[in-house]
């Protein structure tokens, strides 16, 4: 079952398109990452979905309706972001009573676990709370919720290292138990590659890759040999990144490579080494001006 559907999406602000020309579907009960250089247009595309901002042109479907001003959308998501606001004369515990009021699915003995790990205070304001635990408080509901579209946008902001690795730990447990569509927009995509099943990577306004994450990472390669041996087996071919440290030379390269072409790289020492998720990230929204080092070579030269 298609749970979003976007057709030929484009969105403006004033003189500046954001989005454009995007196109892609996401399916039921599927955990998808929103990755993206800054401004790219995560947060409005995911706004969009939410129904919190319409689009400029094209079609968009949520659960088989346009979102903006959608009842249908409305009660089957929650957006968590960091512009979350609760009513000041209520404190964390009657915040979390009441969500169940707003939310059918909502897994109050879940959500009580997670305020006692986290350490909240149950007479705290959510005003005196630290940004870092007010993204966790966030999460909490996020999670508790249950929603059949669940949408989190930048939900770590703040967060330290050890707080960041349990919420990831359980936003995965709790999605395992109970499947539902989950968007997640994040920039330590390096932290959760073992969580997410799809990528959605924005780039200069389109998809510029909708897929598994395995299907990401297998786009490139890692080369590692002899600075003698390896220049010879990058001729025709698309290289990322290259650099030589004394004996020791590398390249990140599209994997196009042949049984007989892996068979010639073998016998000649090459190493081929699998990148990351995040490594085939960063090659494909790279831009054209090269690497910061760049920048300060023109300098020394002038």
């Amino acid at each position: 079952m298609t749970v979003i559907e976007f057709h030929n999406v484009k969105k403006s602000f004033k003189f500046n398109t954001v989005l454009n020309d995007l196109n892609f579907t996401i399916e039921k009960d599927v955990l998808t990452g929103i990755i993206g250089r800054n401004g790219v247009g995560k947060s409005t595309l995911m706004k969009i979905i939410a129904g919190f901002i319409k689009e400029s042109s094209g079609d968009v479907q949520v659960f088989g309706e346009h979102p903006f001003n959608s009842l249908k959308v409305s009660a089957n998501s929650i957006f968590i972001d960091d512009t979350m606001s609760f009513p000041e004369k209520l404190n964390l515990t009657d915040i979390l009573r009441e969500a169940k009021r707003f939310y059918s699915n909502w897994d109050a003995p879940l959500a009580e676990r997670l305020f006692e790990y986290f350490s909240f205070h149950p007479n705290a304001h959510y005003s005196q709370l630290s940004k870092g635990k007010k993204n966790t408080f966030n999460a909490i509901i996020g999670i508790a919720a249950h929603c059949p579209l669940t949408i989190f946008d930048e939900p770590t902001n703040g967060m330290d290292t050890a707080v960041r690795k349990d919420f990831y730990r359980a936003l995965l447990k709790d999605y395992l138990a109970h499947p539902r569509t989950i968007l997640l927009s994040i920039h330590h995509l390096e932290e959760i590659e073992d969580l997410l099943e799809d990528i959605l990577l924005i780039h200069n306004g389109t998809a510029h890759f909708h897929g598994p994450i395995t299907e990401l990472q297998e786009m490139y390669v890692k080369l590692v040999g002899h600075p003698q041996h390896l220049p010879v087996h990058l001729t025709n071919k698309k290289v990322k990144e290259q650099k030589t440290t004394g004996l020791s030379s590398e390249a990140i390269v599209e994997n196009k490579f042949s049984t007989e072409e892996k068979a010639r790289l073998t016998e000649d020492g090459i190493k081929i080494i699998p990148v990351s998720a995040n490594d085939a990230y960063l090659q494909l929204t790279k831009g054209t001006k090269g690497g910061i080092d760049d920048v300060f070579d023109r300098t020394a030269t002038h």
